[in-house]
C-alpha cells in the first residue's frame, strides 16, 4: 500500500530528529531545574560567608577547666591544733598538687578532677594516704601511708594535752572563698567545690567549735604563688672585649694566637 504523503512527512520528522519548532521547545521543568541550582549555589556561598566570618565559640564548660591553674590554702586541725603541712610533691601529675607551705595547686587534668568534680573530696582521693569523709579525717605518714596515730574519727576524745582535752571531736570542714570573712562549715567535703584564692580547713574539733583559717604563712604563699609570673628561660649573651695598647696589637684566632708588637720610637 502506497503511503499517503503525510505519513512521509512524518516519517522523515522522525528521522531528523523533529522541526525546527520542536527543537526550539524544552520542558517545562528544565529552566525551574537551573533556577534551583543557582539558588542553592548562591545559599552555600552566603552561609559559607557567615561561618568565615562568626566562627563557632568553643565549649565553655564548668570552671576549672583542663588548663585551669588556681591556687588554694590548706590548714589541717587537730582539737584546735594545726597539723604539720602535708608533703609537697611538685613532680605529681594528678589535677592537685600540694606545693610548700600546704598551697594546693588545682590544675585539672581530666574530667575526674575538672569542673564541679573538683573538690575537697577529690583532692583527698587523690592524694596518697589522705582520707577526708563526713565520718573520719586520716593523714599520711612520710612516706604516703595513713597511720593511727593521725587518724580521727567522729566520737573519740580529744587529748589530755590538747586545748579541748576530754571533749569528745567530730570531722567538719570550713571554707573561705576570696574576700568572705565567715567560714561556710560543712561534714560533706565533696560539697566544696574549689574556687581560685579559697581557703580550706579540715579539722576534728568538739561540736561547736568553729575551725580556723589556714595560717598567715600559707594564706602569704598562696597569694604569691598565684601572681608568679610564667616561667622564662633566659639566653647566654656572649660578649667581645677590645683591649688596645699603645705598644702592643693582640689578634686573637680559633686555634691560634698571633702577636704583633709595634716598633718602638
Amino acid at each position: 500500500m502506497a503511503k499517503s504523503a503525510s505519513g512521509k512527512w512524518v516519517s522523515r520528522v522522525g528521522a531528523t530528529g523533529g522541526g525546527k519548532a520542536y527543537k526550539k521547545t524544552r520542558p517545562g521543568n528544565y529552566y525551574g531545574v537551573l533556577a534551583i541550582i543557582v539558588i542553592l549555589g548562591l545559599l552555600a556561598t552566603v552561609l559559607a560567608r557567615y561561618d568565615y566570618q562568626h566562627p563557632a565559640k568553643a565549649a565553655t564548660g564548668v570552671a576549672p577547666r583542663v588548663g585551669t591553674t588556681w591556687y588554694a590554702a590548706l590548714s589541717i586541725q587537730d582539737c584546735g591544733k594545726n597539723l604539720p603541712f602535708l608533703n609537697a610533691d611538685p613532680t605529681y601529675k594528678g589535677g592537685f598538687i600540694v606545693e610548700k607551705s600546704n598551697v594546693i595547686r588545682i590544675s585539672p587534668v581530666s574530667a575526674a578532677d575538672s569542673g564541679n568534680n573538683a573538690t575537697v573530696s577529690q583532692f583527698a582521693a587523690e592524694f596518697p594516704g589522705l582520707l577526708a569523709s563526713s565520718t573520719e579525717l586520716a593523714l599520711p605518714n612520710a612516706t604516703g601511708v595513713t597511720v593511727a596515730k593521725t587518724t580521727y574519727k567522729n566520737g573519740e576524745i580529744c587529748p589530755a594535752n590538747s586545748k579541748y582535752a576530754g571533749q569528745k571531736g567530730q570531722v567538719s570542714y570550713a571554707y573561705w572563698k576570696y574576700g568572705q570573712t565567715k567560714p561556710t562549715i560543712t561534714t560533706n567535703p565533696a560539697s566544696i567545690k574549689f574556687a581560685e584564692y579559697m581557703s580550706v580547713t579540715m579539722a576534728f574539733d568538739p561540736a561547736g567549735v568553729k575551725p580556723t583559717i589556714p595560717e598567715a604563712a600559707t594564706l602569704d604563699a598562696m597569694q604569691v604563688a598565684g601572681a608568679a609570673p610564667a616561667t622564662t628561660t633566659t639566653l647566654p649573651v656572649t660578649t667581645t672585649t677590645a683591649t688596645k695598647s699603645a705598644s702592643t696589637t693582640t689578634t686573637t684566632k680559633s686555634k691560634a694566637a698571633t702577636t704583633t708588637t709595634a716598633p718602638k720610637g
